[in-house]
């Protein structure tokens, strides 16, 4: 097949070879692959209307585009397999086998708890931990991940069970997918006076889809028309079948203001987990697991409560997570108490790093310090990139014209702790208002509002969303109010949603729909020479009013349209409108094409309420 031709460029064509690409890559990347001169390939796609340079990241679509011109397959590398490459080429396998059976050690079952809004999740935790968290937590909803471990008697020996706390309402959805890829066992909490609502069914689906084993606790047996046997035969529509029943699910009545029955949750969860799973892991090798969170501590900086997975995390180990990198300064347990070191399932809060990491980041000890900077300064690098490809749209003549049609709402969303942060501009980027409007998060943090988010959102002509976190000192407000930068703060994330949502939709403009008046048969027309033909009719339908926007129907067919009442008699006298069985003279004003047997349809414009 000849090679395409584009601006004098004659280039080698591919046989549907597949080209892997990173997220963010160039033409130069591409150029490189297919041993070609970049400078064509930015020929080819102005050929194809797109403006690119070499060197500027491109998105997934504009590299299928070239790629289905030149005739190969462009495969854009999953951000998993990004990272695993980017870790072989450290020499490090994250998924690494851990040893042979000899090296293995028993571990703890971690537990997510799940549930829907108001279920008594929080109460539970409370009750398992003797803590109280619920008056801290604003309008009752947990609003960021905490992890902890208990210690309870079984079978005659202590055994500890770590538990990761993952947010109730449906807008942390994203939050609470990630808290079951690191859990073993699921506690699901059903309130026996409630029954299964939307969110049981979405934190079930996830759990499911996580493929571990769940324990239900049915919570509330002490409230006033519990009923625990209807929540057992809710359940065996999602195929949760409890024991009683000849299923394989433990379910266990609990009430958890008062603590009844805690014990037997903690013991349903351990002979689940040594029935159900083989729960060991490798303590001897350098540290591996999961930022569960992070936040930015004013006193010891940005703090990371991270979950040893494998291996045996200690003070002095470099640690890399995300794009966040350092040496591990000190551990602390749920209760603030220095930690020595950390083995399998067991989470603790690291101090040390250079950043916040986002909720769900991997982490693993490196060599050095060194490796571990480098490891996170080109993940940094290739986020970026992906960024700047993804923010890139397709310049073409028709998408340029459209643009200027479109809103855009630029947001900076600041926040207390990663998890929050991230949950919540997951939750704003799934708000639909159609084409119309574009949603566009310039940026996102943790930590305090700062002086360069007021600069940013003044450029952008943005707005900071602070969720649980205030301007850093008055400078900044004061920054704020002469750049005349909107500041919005929230402590409950679906209050936050539902005013973003509120704005788009003030963004968009007006849709108006037609809404009939009504219909005038003419009769018979009468000829003026001051103002042109008169249509002698009669209302069949509905009202004729003056001034109204009208239209000529003949024999079916428009022949008429945009035309308005300009003149409406009733006899000798001028009128505002006659209805529906009377006599009228009509005039169209300067549209005079009128005969007998026509039919005049009146209309105006609505202004349709959005939904």
């Amino acid at each position: 097949m000849q090679a395409p031709t584009i601006g004098g460029v004659r280039l080698p064509r591919g046989n549907g070879e597949a080209v892997r690409l990173p997220r963010g890559a160039s033409l130069a990347d591409f150029a490189e692959r297919i041993d070609v001169d970049p400078a064509q390939l930015v020929q080819v796609l102005f050929g194809l209307g797109e403006m690119v340079t070499a060197t500027q990241s491109v998105d997934e679509d504009t590299f299928r585009l070239l790629g289905e011109e030149l005739g190969y397959e462009i495969q854009m590398v999953s951000p998993e397999d990004e990272d695993r490459e980017l870790l072989e080429s450290f020499d490090i396998d994250f998924d690494a086998e851990e040893g042979d059976e000899d090296a293995l050690a028993a571990r703890p079952p971690v537990v997510t708890v799940m549930g829907h809004v108001d279920h008594g999740k929080t109460k539970l935790l409370d009750a398992i931990r003797k803590e109280n968290i619920v008056e801290s937590e604003a309008g009752g909803i947990t609003q960021h991940i905490g992890a902890y471990q208990v210690s309870v008697e079984h079978d005659g020996e202590q055994r500890a069970i770590t538990f990761i706390d993952t947010p109730g309402h449906e807008a942390f959805t994203a939050m609470r997918a990630r808290g079951a890829q690191v859990t073993d066992i699921v506690i699901l909490v059903v309130a026996a006076d409630d029954g299964v609502m939307p969110q049981t069914i979405e934190a079930l689906n996830h759990a499911q889809a996580a493929g571990v084993p769940i324990v239900v606790a049915v919570n509330k047996i002490d409230v006033e028309g519990a009923n625990p046997a209807k929540i057992r035969q809710q359940l065996t529509e999602y195929n949760l079948v409890a024991e009683e029943y000849g299923g394989d699910t433990m379910f266990v009545d609990v009430a958890a203001k008062p603590g009844l029955n805690i014990d037997k949750l903690l013991e349903a969860v351990l002979l689940t987990a040594d029935a159900a799973l083989d729960l060991r892991a490798n303590p001897d090798m350098p540290a591996r697991g999961v930022a569960i969170e992070g936040h930015l501590d004013r006193g010891r900086g940005p703090v990371a409560t991270v979950l040893v997975q494998r291996g045996t995390l200690r003070p002095g180990d470099a640690i890399v997570t995300g794009q966040s990198y350092g040496r591990v300064r000190a551990m602390l347990d749920e209760y603030g108490k220095p930690v020595e070191e950390a083995k399998p399932s067991r989470p603790v809060l690291v101090l040390g790093l250079t950043a916040v990491p986002g909720a769900g980041d991997k982490f693993l000890v490196a060599d050095d310090d060194r490796t571990a900077r480098q490891i996170a300064e080109k993940r940094e690098a290739m986020e970026r990139n992906a960024a700047l490809a993804k923010a890139r749209k397709r310049v073409t003549l028709e998408s340029f014209m459209a643009e200027s049609k479109v809103e855009t709402l630029n947001l900076i969303l600041k926040g207390d702790v990663s998890g929050s942060v991230e949950a919540l501009e997951d939750a704003l980027l799934k708000i639909d208002v159609g084409d119309e409007v574009n949603l566009n998060i310039i940026h996102r943090g943790v930590g305090a509002i700062t002086a360069n988010d007021v600069n940013l959102a003044s450029i952008d002509q943005g707005i900071i969303i602070g969720f649980n976190v205030r301007p850093q000192s008055r400078t900044v407000e004061d920054l704020a109010d002469r750049e005349g930068v909107e500041i919005r703060y929230y402590s409950v994330i679906y209050a936050a949603i539902e005013e973003i949502e509120a704005a788009l939709k003030g963004m968009l403009k007006p849709e108006f729909e037609e809404v009939q008046l009504g219909t005038a048969e003419i009769r018979e027309v009468f000829r003026s020479s001051r103002i042109g033909n008169i249509a002698g009719c009669m209302v069949t339908d509905g009202i004729m009013r003056r001034n109204a926007s009208a239209r000529l129907v003949r024999d079916g067919v428009v022949v008429g349209e945009g035309l308005t009442i300009v003149s409406l008699r009733r006899e000798k006298d001028d009128v505002t409108e006659v209805r529906d069985g009377f006599e009228c003279g009509i005039s169209l004003g300067s549209f005079n094409d009128i005969k007998v047997g026509d039919r005049i349809e009146t209309y105006e414009m609505k202004e349709k309420p959005r939904g």
